[in-house]
């Protein structure tokens, strides 16, 4: 009998008997070449972006609708309170497909189709075998131009949402987000992603199917198809299947925001709380402004990844939370810089003490070079590798062009990234990252954190 193979450890395994052993050199990260691609707008004001990759017998679409409530103010606004049922429901039947049959045809060809809305839009999401493709443009078609909303289905997904909303109002991060967008943005539409449950509760058949009339419109909305298809084609399709999609007027699209301006942490009770949750925003660039990859590389040294600065302060070193992360927020007309960190009551203002310190040292203390390098190599390798699958590419497509962008953007960013110098990063991070720059909301147990936030200051307190 052979005796026993001796398992090694992973340092056994990572040392040789000069030392240990030299870690690879990483591979070259090769940008997206030039798209197979079409960029183009249908008579009805669609815009169709197609894009050929071939990896995969498979097709992605995307439909981005603007969907912003056309009201000046959400005060009395019931605009979310129907979209959120408009979105459950518009799935779920037309005059000519029950929502089975919706089920079904998409099921036969491997395919499947999802709506979903927020404050700024309403969202289809769906993909299919190629040969599949025209069948889940012609769902789409039926359901963009004939959605019939039944009322037993608006009453049962109602009464979901209901549920869903009761249940979501009880949890830290909803709160400490809602607190956020009411703090920052006040009454503008973008602030409320989320209606009150008796605003929906209030919603009927006749107010769906009013809203669907008058704001699921085709000119300012854009799709995106990504697949094993030539883009030509592609185009075709979607002409032949939305090209008669109609409607007065142009999709809604939310008015600017005021750019965020830095000040007090506004302080949000919550009795009992054993957890806090710190939310920081500041402002930022949208992703057309020439310093914005240099600012993108400053946020990914403070806190835009594990190995980033905030990280290995507050989460490696202190321990003070498990998860602590900043990351811009693209807004209507420009763009937020937000600082993340859910702690143990106990900690939660050394927490928050340490976050300000470190917004302070990323100015003061610029990024090295070796951070930069750091940063930009996972820019980089993170936008390839979120846009390697043909849904990836086809999701982050969409929310350029609702931006107003287009695939030239999305090849063009890893050079922009790596043409970007130590001395930009450190201009914007003196600018961006300043710790006076900075507002948001601190949502916790007043009575086991008022004594030290008076100390700290800079907290408005209840």
């Amino acid at each position: 009998m052979s005796a026993p193979t001796k398992h090694r450890s992973a340092d056994e395994i990572g040392r040789t008997e000069l030392g240990p052993r030299p870690f690879p050199e990483l591979g070259e990260q090769r940008a997206a070449a030039d798209l197979d691609a079409i960029d183009t707008t249908l008579a009805n004001g669609l815009r169709v972006l197609a894009v050929r990759r071939d990896s995969v017998p498979l097709v992605e679409v995307r439909l981005r609708i603007p969907f912003g409530d056309p009201a000046t103010s959400s005060v009395g606004s019931t605009h979310a309170a129907r979209a959120e049922v408009l979105a459950n429901t518009v799935l779920t039947g037309t005059a000519t497909r029950s929502r089975v049959d919706v089920d079904t045809e998409l099921a036969l060809v491997g395919g499947e189709l999802d709506a979903v809305v927020d404050p700024e839009r309403l969202s289809f999401s769906g993909n299919a075998l190629v040969s599949g493709f025209e069948t889940v443009l012609d769902v789409l078609r039926d359901v963009l131009t004939g959605a019939t909303y039944p009322a037993d289905e608006v009453e049962r997904e109602r009464a979901r949402l209901v549920e869903r909303i009761r249940l979501a109002r009880s949890q830290p991060n909803v709160i400490a987000r809602e607190a956020l967008q009411r703090h920052l943005y006040g009454d503008h539409p973008f602030a409320k992603e989320m209606p009150e449950a008796d605003e929906v509760e209030a919603v009927t058949r006749d107010d769906v199917l009013a809203l669907h009339s008058s704001a699921v419109l085709p000119r300012g909305s854009a799709i995106v198809v990504v697949g094993d298809v030539a883009p030509d084609a592609a185009v075709r399709a979607v002409e032949a299947a939305l090209g008669g999609w109609t409607g007065e007027g142009t999709a809604v699209a939310l008015s600017p925001l005021s750019p965020v301006r830095g000040g007090d942490v506004l302080f949000v009770h919550r009795p009992g709380a054993v957890q806090s949750q710190i939310r920081l925003a500041g402002r930022g660039l949208e992703r057309t402004d020439e310093r914005y990859p240099a600012l993108q590389l400053a946020n990914l040294v403070f806190g835009g990844f594990f190995s980033s600065r905030l990280v290995e302060n507050i989460r490696e070193d202190k321990g003070y939370t498990y998860s602590a992360r900043s990351h811009p927020e693209f807004t209507p007309g420009g763009a937020t810089l937000l600082v993340d960190a859910d702690t143990a009551s106990e900690v939660t203002v050394a927490a928050l003490l340490e976050t300000r310190y470190e917004l302070g040292r990323l100015g003061l203390v610029p990024p090295t070079e070796s951070e930069v390098d750091t940063a930009r190599r996972y820019a980089i390798g993170s936008l390839l590798t979120a846009t390697s699958s043909q849904g990836g590419l086809a999701s982050f497509l969409v929310n350029l062009a609702g931006l107003g962008l287009d695939v030239g953007w999305f090849t063009g960013h890893p050079a922009r990234l790596a043409a970007v110098t130590v001395e930009q990063v450190a201009e914007v991070a003196l600018e961006f990252f300043a710790p006076t720059s900075f507002t948001g909301v601190l949502v916790g147990d007043a009575e086991l954190l008022t004594p030290q936030l008076r100390a700290l200051g800079g907290v408005t307190l209840p």
